[in-house]
């Protein structure tokens, strides 16, 4: 019986614009409750990967399944009600109020033409306050920071109330204090049964929430496991193609590289 919450099997995936492969018989599962990290470096398609499992690249071959369901399967608002996407940016075509954007992440549970109500309101101005942002709710999109315009982008995701959140680069654009702030959240989540998968560049971020990785390269999972077994310098090197070390600094693994 296929535990996976998320399956990828036999898939196969081009752009049309240049029809060059980025997944030939890719697979990949991704276990229920994991917060799984992929690590790889720049066109790996670790991007096209949380793209394909939000539905909105469908693959040439293979089958994506969501518990066990193909995922083509899933209609709009319920694949919105199930999972929630934290993109690396997103452009707005309108000045939005920061409570107007995050209330979008409500849309899920609303019908054609119907007004968000009380409850609707009050779990968008929650979940403003979870990324440190209570009390900003008349600001506008368009003049805020990059790094609290990421806050804005979780808090959406968060008003959405996933079962399963996708993260592209959460902290990209965070300082120091809102990046551990970020990773508290994220914690949070997992301790409630949110199921976690992101991307990311910095590999100590995935030291520090992961339980799962998954190493890319060129549209191929190179090596998949628990952190403990999965995070080596070996590894690390095979992927990023440069001598990498893994060294452990008051208990926790950091990466030594040039």
């Amino acid at each position: 019986m296929n535990t996976a919450l998320l399956a990828f099997q036999d898939i196969s995936f081009s752009y049309p614009s240049n029809g060059k492969p980025v997944f030939q018989r890719f697979a990949l599962e991704i276990a229920p409750g994991a917060v799984t990290a992929i690590l790889g470096p720049n066109g790996a398609g670790k991007t096209t990967l949380l793209h394909m499992a939000l539905g909105w690249l469908k693959p040439q071959g293979g089958q994506i399944t969501l518990q066990g369901r193909p995922l083509g399967s899933y209609s709009r608002g319920e694949l919105g009600r199930w999972i929630g996407l934290v993109p690396q940016s997103e452009h707005t075509a309108f000045e939005y109020s920061l409570f107007e954007y995050v209330l979008l992440g409500r849309a899920p549970y609303l019908k054609p033409l119907e007004m968000p109500g009380a409850e609707d309101r009050r779990i968008a101005l929650d979940a403003l306050a979870r990324v440190g942002l209570a009390g900003w709710e008349g600001r506008s999109i368009a003049r805020v920071s990059g790094g609290e315009r990421q806050l804005v982008l979780v808090a959406r995701a968060l008003a959405q109330q996933p079962r399963f959140l996708l993260l592209d680069e959460p902290t990209s654009h965070l300082d120091l204090g809102n990046k551990v702030r970020l990773l508290g959240l994220l914690r949070e989540l997992a301790s409630q049964g949110v199921t976690i998968l992101f991307t990311t560049h910095e590999p100590e971020v995935s030291t520090a929430l992961a339980t799962h990785l998954v190493l890319m390269r060129a549209g191929q999972v190179l090596h998949t496991g628990t952190l403990t077994e999965t995070f080596t310098g070996e590894r690390l090197s095979a992927i990023y193609g440069v001598a990498v070390e893994v060294a452990q600094v008051n208990g926790r693994q950091v990466v030594l590289w040039g």
